[in-house]
């Protein structure tokens, strides 16, 4: 793992964040401007894809949530307006059963805008997400179902369960809270392994709740380790311990971020999936941001200051990697996007090698957590 002298990387890294905000700045002025009231999830040689296979819609959320951010990186209300526009098309997506994103929809966009004004309607929905969320939980295995089947439980739902915490928390509802840590406890039992690797999927038997077996949608093989679904967890399991102060949350975390930063080339950005042999494409960007963004979390939830450092180091060097060329499209004419070098779906064909939007909309909360936005 590389370590880098703070005061040389600060200076420099704050100069890099501020310039690729202003690039966001330019990529999204022209999609709101030439595409108004559309959601993109991935580009096509590097333009937003309309009409593609989506598998599931679970991204509508990350717009807004640059807007706020673009907002907060510049106080310029056209972004606020925006935000706000693109937060409202969604609303009626806070009782959508289908899905198990509703975190990703509704918390860069309904709770960023809650904790920028404190109106309490807004603050309801994101309540309401929480709750119709919480809907999803099987009694018989104590986990949130996935989109997919009543008896699939996946990784990336650590990174929804933060609603349902949050929902709890501002209504005290107790229950609530205790269905979100049995779902952490369920995922953390099943889903990852001794050495802080994860699996994407865990199958279930419906009749009796037992655990049958891992799986995968997007990884290599069942027991590989799928790169951005280890970030979720990296990511997820700090969460749940905010919310919680379960220091079981904390220690899965901490070892999912070492299987993360000791598997990961010096540049800090793993391949889709770590034990595919010789990959076609060396890169995943977008589970990169989410690392970056989650191990910055991790480094202020630690008391050890020697792991908090470790962990705010490598997330450094993450961001080093995606502000440069070889990442930020800045340099790249006609590319829509503000990070190339994701992987969506590679199993599908989805988004391969392109921009994708909650690898950008990550990428710029994590430069937000740099220049203290957040």
């Amino acid at each position: 793992m590389p370590m880098i002298n703070n005061n040389q990387l600060d200076a420099d890294l704050v100069s890099r964040c501020r310039r690729a905000f202003d690039f966001a700045a330019v990529q999204l002025a022209r999609l709101v401007k030439a595409d108004p009231d559309f959601f993109p999830m991935y580009t096509v040689q590097g333009r937003w894809q309309h009409g593609g296979e989506s598998w599931t819609n679970w991204c509508e959320g990350f717009l807004a949530g640059q807007l706020w951010l673009l907002y907060r990186h510049t106080g310029d209300e056209n972004w606020r307006e925006q935000a706000e526009h693109y937060a409202r098309l969604i609303e009626p997506r806070q009782n959508d059963r289908s899905i198990h994103d509703l975190g990703f929809l509704f918390w860069p966009s309904w709770k960023r805008w809650y904790d920028l004004t404190g109106d309490a309607g807004i603050n309801q929905v994101v309540i309401q997400a929480g709750r119709t969320l919480a809907l999803r939980f099987m009694q018989k295995g104590e986990y949130l179902c996935s989109f997919v089947a009543p008896e699939s439980l996946f990784i990336d739902i650590m990174m929804n369960v933060g609603i349902i915490f949050y929902a709890a928390r501002v209504t005290g509802d107790s229950e609530l809270m205790e269905l979100a840590v049995k779902h952490c406890l369920t995922t953390r039992r099943y889903l990852v392994r001794g050495d802080g690797s994860t699996a994407h999927e865990g199958l279930f038997n419906l009749g009796t709740g037992a655990f049958f077996r891992q799986s995968t949608h997007q990884g290599w093989r069942d027991d590989s380790s799928w790169a951005r679904g280890q970030a979720w967890a990296l990511y997820g399991f700090a969460t749940a311990f905010s919310f919680t102060g379960d220091t079981r949350f904390l220690e899965t975390a901490e070892a999912c971020a070492w299987f993360y930063m000791t598997h990961t080339p010096p540049h800090g950005i793993p391949p889709n999936d770590w034990e595919e042999p010789q990959p076609r494409l060396p890169y995943e960007s977008s589970a990169a941001a989410i690392a970056a963004s989650g191990l910055l979390d991790l480094s202020r939830l630690v008391a050890n200051e020697r792991r908090a450092a470790a962990y705010r180091q490598y997330a450094y060097t993450i961001l080093e990697s995606l502000t440069g060329p070889d990442f930020l499209a800045e340099q790249t004419p006609g590319w829509e996007g503000i990070l190339k070098h994701a992987i969506y779906h590679q199993g599908k064909g989805l988004g391969v090698d392109e921009s994708v939007m909650w690898g950008d909309y990550f990428f710029l909360e994590a430069l937000g957590k740099v220049l203290g936005y957040e």
